[in-house]
């Protein structure tokens, strides 16, 4: 499929946003045709914006237009699985963000509807195109630091979401730590085996009583004999911190954390720097806008996409043995969950 792929957008919030205004505005090859918002106000300021033809209060009005070959699906959590199945009746190709749903009988629904329908899909996990944690697959992938042992990764919030997003996101091992699950698989380039979670409170009692932790741990086991660490928490006072660090029998790579600017500042108490970038809109940047680009040349050029549904399904099972891990005070293997 050559020329122009005619875009639908469905959900209008936050992520929606940026996907619509990076295909608006960076990608020449993709026009939004339509925008879905059960919001439907929301949908047409959006719509007015960027100069989007139609915007609606109906999803389905986006998955029955003739003229949309790709849908963008950035609506709530707990309507992707169902969105996905629906968009691959359509025979739309699908971008969802992640996770397609927080249990794997939903995922499987929505990923067996896409295999029947023959549609693309590809998931949001955008961190796989982060130039800096990419720059650390390609150290591995071609064997610059050698074979790897270790992996550790960081991934810190700068403060606690509301306890009432705790309370429907499913957890912190499958709203904030998935992501992380997902980068120790393209990091290392293999399959976990076996997790391992210390977990607790430290941050805030409220996310306790919720039944959620926000602080963890977690040793990863990997199919190749490499050991990972994955280090979470809901709250880094200095901003927001992610990190990576890979040992390899030749070397290692790290990476620090992004800022909004290179300048140091050096007088006779102490040398420093201004705190690293805050917010994951503003460290993700160009990484979102990259993965929407791979995706549109994906469904115009007919080329597999870069993060399949079985690279979206795999992080959901580590995020549940994970939490399995922690309420049971035992070593998991993935196998146990499926």
């Amino acid at each position: 499929m050559a020329g122009i792929v005619n875009v639908g957008i469905i959900g209008a919030g936050r992520i929606g946003k940026v996907h619509a205004q990076t295909l608006a505005y960076r990608i020449p090859s993709a026009k939004i045709q339509a925008v879905a918002d059960l919001n439907a106000p929301a949908a047409g300021q959006l719509a007015a914006q960027l100069s989007i033809p139609v915007a609606t209060g109906n999803y389905r009005d986006v998955l029955e237009n003739p003229d949309i070959q790709a849908v963008f699906i950035c609506s709530a959590t707990n309507t992707h699985a169902q969105f996905a199945e629906e968009a691959a009746r359509a025979g739309k190709h699908i971008f969802c963000e992640k996770p397609i749903a927080l249990n794997l009988k939903d995922i499987d629904c929505a990923l067996e509807a896409v295999d029947r329908a023959g549609v693309k899909l590809q998931v949001g996990f955008n961190r796989r195109f982060d130039s800096n944690f990419y720059r650390v697959r390609l150290a591995i992938e071609s064997g610059e630091i050698g074979k790897p042992a270790l992996l550790h990764i960081i991934s810190r919030d700068p403060a606690p979401p509301p306890v009432s997003y705790v309370k429907v996101s499913g957890g912190m091992f499958l709203d904030m730590t998935i992501h992380d699950f997902d980068m120790a698989r393209f990091l290392i380039g293999a399959d976990v085996e076996e997790v391992y979670t210390l977990a607790g409170i430290t941050v805030d009692p409220a996310i306790g009583e919720a039944g959620d932790v926000d602080t963890a741990v977690i040793m990863l086991k990997f199919a190749n004999g490499v050991i990972g660490t994955i280090d979470n928490c809901r709250r880094a006072s200095y901003g927001y911190d992610q990190r990576v660090e890979v040992l390899g029998s030749k070397g290692s790579i790290a990476t620090s954390n992004n800022y909004p600017n290179a300048a140091t500042i050096s007088d006779g108490s102490s040398v420093r720097r201004d705190l690293p970038l805050n917010f994951f809109m503003d460290r993700y940047t160009e990484s979102f806008a990259t993965e929407v680009a791979a995706f549109i040349d994906a469904v115009a050029n007919d080329k597999p996409v870069p993060v399949t549904g079985r690279d979206a399904r795999v992080p959901v099972v580590m995020g549940l043995a994970a939490e399995k891990s922690y309420r049971e005070g035992r070593p998991v293997k993935l196998s146990e969950i499926g």
